[in-house]
């Protein structure tokens, strides 16, 4: 328990920083784009891009012995 809160901790505090210097390129864009240069518009194009990724999408589950039973029987599950 104690090594994964120990590799937690970093894992946060990066995350964090990493949103803080997305947040800094975003509102210098917005706010003097004047004064925002190639590098903002790349932290920002890149944290957008990012959002885009489906984080939602796993890895399909093994199936399960009874539906390996039903697919070998031909879909027909025995009642007994």
């Amino acid at each position: 328990m104690a090594v994964r809160g120990a590799v937690l901790v970093p894992v946060v505090v990066f995350g964090l920083v990493l949103g803080a210097v997305w947040w800094w390129a975003v509102l210098r864009l917005a706010l003097i784009p004047e004064h925002a240069g190639v590098v903002e518009g790349a932290v920002a194009a890149g944290g957008w891009g990012l959002s885009l990724l489906p984080v939602h999408a796993t890895a399909a589950r093994r199936a399960t012995t009874r539906a390996l039973r039903r697919r070998r029987s031909g879909g027909i599950s025995d009642p007994s």
